[in-house]
């Protein structure tokens, strides 16, 4: 098992920044990639950012330029560096840590950023 544990989000204005983090915990012997999900109301969940073990990121064309996720290997931890904020990045962002060889994905609480002025 591994438990995900998201902080960082709030409510900011249009063109502000603000910073995740995602700590996962447990059986993390086997993590090789961590990453960033964001659902709005009335949307699907979407991939935002993710990045593996040995650091090669990956972003959604939405956020490419803006965000930037980093990872640190001996906490499990990953952070989301979000800079000129949106209104459109408004939703409720999720931590995610694949199970490798297996359709398992454990997730966070999720953590709720709001862009409005």
């Amino acid at each position: 098992q591994v438990q995900v544990v998201e902080s960082g989000g709030g409510l900011v204005q249009p063109g502000g920044s603000l910073r995740l983090s995602c700590a996962a915990s447990g059986s993390t012997f086997s993590i090789n990639v961590m990453g960033w999900y964001r659902q709005a109301p009335g949307k699907q969940r979407e991939l935002v950012a993710s990045i593996t073990k040995g650091g090669l990121p990956n972003y959604a064309d939405s956020v490419k330029g803006r965000f930037t996720i980093s990872g640190d290997n001996a906490k499990n931890t990953v952070y989301l560096q979000m800079n000129s904020l949106k209104p459109e990045d408004t939703a409720v962002y999720y931590c995610s840590v694949p199970r490798p060889g297996t359709r398992i994905t454990y997730w966070g609480q999720g953590t709720q950023v709001t862009v409005s002025s």
